[in-house]
């Protein structure tokens, strides 16, 4: 009897200035256009790029984007995570909370993994027949409870930014 090896490893990702990124699994080949349609409809002058990974037949990284540093950057990165179906799209110009409703109602979208601008490990497990995610690690360990100061600086900063009513 032969055992198949596990090996974990991670894949760090960092986003660019003012970028957020974006995880996630989904399960046919049109996602990478399925998804540029739900990303240039959900905000104008939205700039982004997107990786996907096919896991069968010629297992290439689809990639799309109205931006080329993103989308040549989503399609590295894609490539380093090399797992699944897998995607990631790097955006500007948008937050997540402003896409993630028009993703997640994609038809071939699984999972959304992450939506972050912090830095993000992608732990993968890898086994002969291929690779696969783990799970994420989004920024860093949290350093305590926020005190009333704390509260009342990021209900400030909500309604700086206009998520929030005055």
């Amino acid at each position: 009897m032969v055992m198949a090896m596990l090996q974990f490893k991670t894949v760090k990702i960092e986003a660019l200035e003012n970028c957020n990124v974006i995880l996630g699994m989904a399960h046919f080949i049109k996602t990478v256009e399925d998804l540029y349609e739900a990303l240039v409809n959900a905000v104008p002058n939205i700039k982004f790029g997107i990786g996907f990974c096919e896991s069968s037949g010629p297992c290439l990284v689809r990639h799309e984007g109205n931006d080329e540093e993103l989308r040549l950057l989503a399609a590295e990165k894609a490539f380093e995570i090399a797992c699944g179906h897998s995607f990631i799209i790097f955006l500007k110009n948008a937050y997540p909370i402003n896409v993630l409703d028009k993703i997640k109602k994609v038809p071939e979208v699984c999972t959304i993994y992450a939506a972050t601008s912090n830095p993000l490990e992608v732990i993968i497990a890898e086994t002969k027949q291929g690779r696969g995610i783990v799970g994420v690690i989004d920024g860093l360990k949290s350093k305590g409870i926020e005190t009333e100061e704390d509260i009342k600086a990021r209900k400030e900063f909500l309604r700086k930014i206009g998520y929030k009513l005055g």
